[in-house]
């Protein structure tokens, strides 16, 4: 192992705020002599991670999911807790970059002793968030956070990504949004563990509670993803803090329960295989565009595909043929 490893492995299991910023820059980097020294690091720091609790949250635009995510964050802290939040977010594929927004939106939480906020960048790909989301999910934990905080910004495959990352999933929900059950054509109340329905505050707590009761009768319509548990529909003011605590409660009811009947470990090693796997598919991706006999005869193949001369089949093979012999 190289002395760099040694610095990082010892500054995040010290939990020294600033190792632990470029532990996870070490993790962001693309320069394959980083990559060797992360795998190092994430490797040594894996005996010391998973005693923490992992939540994602997501929700729809205007949900006002950062104001409810520093409420949480600082009841949680309150509490003595240590909270680290990673924020997902597909759109900065565009400019390669991160949301560094996040902490400007979280003021308060941003400057507490016992929060971590940490932004994703894009890596290029949804999967290379997904995956610098979970390695960087293992620092924090080994650096002493004992809630992670998995928030998705934008909608679709990063909320499947996020949910197959995370012990609790929770769907954040507005009241009289137009189309109550659009969430479920979507799919991605299919995910939840938990549904809240947030600014139940002022004028608009009674519709809050009648769209509570509407996604409990929906969720009724839906297998649920395991016996012990029935997804729970609640509803919150993350401006007033009202219903946080209950929602928190739930969160340790869920771990509770999921842990008794050893689904909770369960689910942990299916996530560790599943994160397997995705690395090797990804691996194989980039081993496969990386071949020059591939990169050179991908377009002539491809347009033969387009034209229908060359059927999809044998293009897939011929390709394939082509990276076996490149050893």
């Amino acid at each position: 192992m190289s002395s760099d490893a040694e610095y990082y492995i010892k500054g995040v299991m010290d939990g020294d705020r600033r190792t632990l910023a470029r532990a996870i820059t070490l993790v962001e980097s693309s320069l394959p002599r980083h990559q060797e020294t992360a795998r190092a690091v994430v490797h040594e720091l894996l005996p010391h991670t998973g005693r923490g609790v992992r939540v994602g949250i997501t929700g729809v635009p205007g949900v006002g999911k950062s104001t409810f995510i520093e409420t949480f964050g600082m009841m949680l802290t309150g509490e003595r807790h240590r909270v680290a939040v990673l924020a997902i977010d597909p759109s900065s594929t565009r400019s390669g970059g991160s949301v560094m927004a996040d902490k400007t939106r979280m003021e308060k939480l941003s400057v507490d002793p016992g929060a971590f906020i940490r932004p994703s960048p894009s890596g290029g790909t949804l999967g290379g968030v997904a995956r610098k989301t979970r390695e960087i999910m293992l620092l924090c934990e080994a650096a002493g956070f004992d809630i992670v905080i998995v928030e998705t910004v934008g909608v679709g495959q990063s909320e499947i990504s996020v949910a197959g990352m995370v012990d609790f999933f929770l769907v954040l929900m507005l009241s009289g949004a137009g189309d109550e059950l659009q969430g479920i054509k979507k799919g991605v109340v299919e995910l939840a563990d938990a549904i809240a329905v947030n600014k139940a505050d002022g004028d608009n707590i009674e519709r809050a509670k009648a769209s509570g009761r509407m996604y409990e009768t929906a969720l009724h319509l839906l297998q649920p993803a395991t016996p012990t548990w029935n997804p729970k529909v609640l509803t919150c003011s993350a401006k007033e803090a009202t219903g946080i605590q209950e929602i928190w409660n739930t969160i340790l009811e869920y771990r509770r329960k999921m842990s008794l009947t050893g689904e909770f470990e369960e689910k942990r090693r299916r996530q560790a295989l599943d994160w397997m796997w995705a690395l090797i598919e990804e691996g194989l991706r980039e081993r496969f565009r990386g071949c020059p006999e591939i990169r050179e005869m991908l377009p002539k193949i491809s347009r033969s595909v387009e034209k229908g001369d060359k059927a999809p089949t044998e293009a897939a093979m011929s390709l394939l043929r082509m990276l076996d012999r490149s050893g």
